[in-house]
């Protein structure tokens, strides 16, 4: 029995996808814990069993997790409440629950950084890793994806791509760093649920084949979209009164502001690039397959998506 949390987001509805087609052939009974299971994806509902509720409510983790032999775990964001109460607040009633059932495996999205000069003072990641720690305290094998940024945060800017040409981030313009496809995050973790030959407490770096800076990825986006984009580099005080302003909390926002500047020095670099089950997706090719389609996208279509 394999128990997947955050099924319709970004990474677990692609996961989830994966695990339908190949569960079966080797006896894997499959469980999702959703808040609203009318967001499943209509061909996988009657394929599941669905549990109803948080995953970070004690009674919905008790119920999911009875008879589990493995778990993907990732945690929604929140930025309602600190970065600890988002991570290992959230996650505490999990931990206690796979002692409780005696869970064997559970694989989890982090992040980048164990180990860094940066890893104390880097705000989300640094919370992050704290609830890494607390999971492979509960006496599960534990595997963390040690993530870098998404590819899929630029979707965000796809407005400012199509309207002004421009991108934005806090990180110094020449910086390289790694970057993911969330299906390449989706794809490792499928493989460690499906072959739990593993043991033991460990990272999982999952990166793109290499390091880009934002002056690549603009001048990758450029030839992709055949239309000029550049990058505009976001001050942190800037970038702190924005999300302040949208109402964020206090602490959240600090949380993101200390991971942005811990990435700007370097947080997430200095990784070496060991063989991934199945290619990685390169940014051109994303390009071309997800961001492409977004930005050429009318106005009106994407409202409407």
């Amino acid at each position: 029995m394999i128990v997947i949390t955050a099924p319709t987001g970004n990474i677990g509805r692609r996961l989830l996808s994966l695990l339908v087609e190949a569960a079966p052939a080797r006896g894997e009974e499959l469980r999702v814990v959703v808040r609203d299971p009318a967001r499943l994806p209509e061909a996988v509902r009657g394929r599941v069993e669905v549990v109803t509720g948080s995953h970070g409510d004690a009674a919905t983790v008790e119920r999911a997790f009875a008879g589990a032999d493995a778990v993907f775990w990732l945690v929604p964001p929140d930025a309602s409440t600190t970065p600890d109460e988002a991570y290992s607040g959230f996650t505490r009633p999990a931990a206690r629950a796979f002692a409780a059932h005696g869970v064997g495996h559970v694989v989890g999205v982090s992040a980048l950084g164990r180990g860094t000069p940066q890893a104390a003072q880097a705000g989300l990641v640094t919370a992050s890793l704290a609830m890494d720690d607390l999971i492979a305290d509960s006496g599960v094998a534990y595997r963390a994806l040690a993530c870098p940024s998404f590819f899929e945060n630029l979707l965000e800017e796809a407005d400012s791509i199509r309207e002004n040409g421009v991108f934005t981030d806090t990180v110094a313009t020449d910086r390289p760093a790694p970057m993911v496809a969330v299906a390449d995050i989706a794809a490792t973790a499928a493989g460690l649920l499906l072959d739990r030959s593993w043991t033991g407490v460990g990272s999982v770096p999952v990166l793109g084949p290499q390091d880009l800076s934002p002056n690549d990825l603009a001048r990758i986006m450029t030839e992709q979209l055949g239309r000029p984009v550049r990058y505009q580099r976001q001050p942190l005080d800037e970038l702190r009164s924005t999300l302040l302003g949208y109402g964020l909390n206090e602490a959240f926002v600090e949380g993101m502001i200390d991971m942005k500047r811990a990435k700007d020095q370097g947080l997430d670099s200095g990784i070496d690039r060991s063989p991934q089950a199945g290619q990685a997706t390169g940014f051109a090719q994303w390009c071309a397959q997800t961001l492409k389609p977004t930005v050429l996208a009318t106005p009106e279509a994407v409202d409407a998506h």
